[in-house]
């Protein structure tokens, strides 16, 4: 829906928007946020990701980190689980994945973030990864 408005001796066109009412809802879902908090913890400087598994038995290939939410109307629990790069201090990672968490959550939904808690799953060397890939490093 348009109306034309006069804008000085020019009419323009702007569009009506109806009230927020009539709009409709948008619902972002649990699994969704999960994402969104799983690519940001994995965003975060020293962190390595954690290998793929179902049911405990590796299976290949890597994630940037687990996450789980819990979604109360627009508040958000989070948990991140990710290793961390031998010898990053864990502290300030956390610290790092907590604010990239609650800035990319807020960006993309509006919703806040209430806490996040982090686990750290494992210690990662750089040259691990290699070593898991079937390369050597060669000195």
């Amino acid at each position: 829906m348009t109306a034309v408005v006069p804008a000085g001796s020019v009419g323009s066109v702007v569009p009506v928007v109806p009230p927020a009412a009539r709009r409709g809802t948008t619902r972002i879902t649990d699994r969704v946020l999960t994402r969104v908090v799983g690519r940001a913890a994995g965003e975060a400087a020293g962190t390595a990701g954690l290998d793929r598994s179902v049911l405990g038995v590796r299976v290949g290939g890597r994630v940037a980190a687990r996450a789980r939410v819990v979604v109360d109307g627009d508040r958000v629990t989070a948990r991140v689980s990710t290793s961390v790069e031998y010898p990053a201090p864990v502290r300030q990672v956390a610290r790092r994945i907590r604010e990239l968490v609650t800035a990319r959550v807020f960006e993309m939904t509006g919703m806040t973030v209430e806490r996040v808690d982090v686990e750290v799953a494992a210690f990662d060397r750089p040259d691990a990864a290699d070593a898991r890939d079937g390369r050597r490093r060669i000195a």
